[in-house]
């Protein structure tokens, strides 16, 4: 699946291991072409399937985008949703749209990134001891 160019896919994954570096959370970011259902339950089986939902306090974050279809969704796990301001999802997909309505998909993306980023630090500071427990590339699904 090649949306992005090398250079891009690299920038995504810079922001996503810098956005991490400050947190014991995690954040993935999955691309796949079309969304047969609606984005959240798409991002939901996916979450399960990338098994973010197995990280030590329960603080994955997953941004989902189907580029076909032009949908998209980002979600939190049970850790990271018991302590952001109710509204923070919300806000931080309508900054992601902001960018994606003119086109700038990597730019989105980035937004969403360190968006989460910068609430897992406020709520998930890192500790010495933490581990990266999950992938920093993007996952690019084929739709099954």
């Amino acid at each position: 699946m090649a949306v992005f160019t090398e250079e891009e896919q690299q920038r995504i994954q810079k922001t996503v291991a810098d956005a991490e570096k400050n947190t014991s959370g995690e954040v993935r970011v999955c691309m796949e072409k079309t969304c047969s259902d609606e984005p959240l339950d798409r991002a939901v089986k996916y979450f399960t399937q990338l098994e973010m939902h197995k990280t030590k306090l329960r603080n994955g974050v997953l941004i989902y985008v189907a580029t076909v279809d032009r949908k998209f969704a980002i979600i939190g796990d049970a850790g990271i949703n018991s302590v952001v301001p109710a509204d923070f999802w919300d806000a931080t997909k309508e900054n992601m749209l902001n960018h994606f309505k003119y086109g700038n998909l990597v730019e989105g993306i980035i937004t969403g990134v360190t968006e989460a980023g910068e609430q897992l630090k406020k709520y998930f500071p890192y500790a010495s001891n933490d581990k990266n427990e999950l992938p920093d590339d993007i996952a690019f699904m084929d739709g099954n």
